[in-house]
């Protein structure tokens, strides 16, 4: 093997977007099922990543949605709306994050609006 591949191979597993996990063992990690993880796949909550093979490869990111997913389903609400649920509090937080950067941005050092 190239140098270059041993030295990227421990990096993937640390990046939370590398699809490192079967649809059994992603399944098994969230305590679903793999037809919860198809359903939330068919709402577009998430996309899986094929491998060569066409089999579905999930990331730690896309396991931390489909919980939270799973959670609220737990709890009695239907799938659909469950992932909506989920699209839409990832919204928040993004906005929440973006507005907080801006804010920090046009506050100078003292606490004053930069000019």
């Amino acid at each position: 093997m190239p140098p270059e591949t041993l030295t990227q191979g421990p990096d993937r597993f640390d990046d939370e977007d590398y699809p490192a996990y079967t649809m059994g063992r992603a399944a098994e990690m969230i305590g679903a099922t793999p037809g919860f993880l198809r359903a939330v796949g068919e709402a577009r909550l998430i996309t899986p990543l094929r491998s060569e093979g066409g089999h579905r490869r999930y990331s730690r990111y896309q396991l931390r949605v489909a919980a939270r997913a799973r959670e609220l389903v737990d709890q009695g609400t239907p799938i659909e709306a469950a992932c909506r649920i989920v699209i839409l509090e990832d919204q928040l937080e993004d906005a929440l994050r973006l507005n907080e950067q801006l804010r920090r941005s046009t506050v100078g050092s003292e606490g004053v609006p930069s000019s």
